[in-house]
């Protein structure tokens, strides 16, 4: 690709012709050139990034507003949320007094319900006691009454004879009316 522009500059130089020509100063032709491409930008350009730079400018500024309003919302939600734990805790305190006072009333009833059956029990114990005293006392009775029974049979059996056996049953016969 140099050999023709190199052979087309070397032809017309040859020539005595100035049609493309290269400058072989090196600061001068990099300046000159770099004067022509900042005007190229500057003319071309200037609406290009300005439109790049405003857009991304409004980009920067919604998504600033965007934060912004989240931040917002993130505030009034966590206000919110401050609030309804607040509540919790006013509830938590509330049922824990609650509790505190309910366990106080059963407790009281515990004990008024254990001295009732206390006393049940003791009013029982007493009338098992009483019963089981009558009781031992009946068969205690009985049982004197049969050996005093006994004895008085063998009393009788030892000291009544055939003779005087004969004069109770013939006095019982006539006291009976016969």
């Amino acid at each position: 690709m140099i050999d023709p522009f190199l052979l087309l500059a070397t032809e017309s130089h040859a020539e005595g012709e100035a049609l493309i020509s290269f400058h072989f100063d090196f600061l001068e032709s990099n300046i000159l050139n770099l004067a022509i491409l900042v005007g190229i930008l500057v003319f071309y350009g200037r609406k290009a990034i300005g439109n790049i730079l405003s857009e991304r400018r409004n980009q920067i500024a919604q998504a600033i507003q965007e934060a912004e309003e989240r931040q917002r919302s993130a505030a009034t939600a966590l206000a919110k949320e401050k609030e309804k734990l607040a509540q919790a805790e006013k509830e938590a305190e509330r049922i824990r007094q609650a509790a505190t006072e309910r366990a106080k009333t059963v407790k009281t009833e515990i004990a008024a319900q254990c001295e009732r059956d206390i006393a049940r029990l003791k009013e029982t114990a007493a009338a098992d006691l009483s019963s089981e005293q009558e009781r031992v006392i009946a068969q205690l009775k009985k049982q004197i009454a049969e050996q005093a029974v006994m004895r008085a049979e063998n009393q009788l059996k030892a000291q009544v004879d055939n003779n005087t056996q004969q004069r109770l049953i013939d006095r019982s016969i006539t006291q009976l009316g016969g």
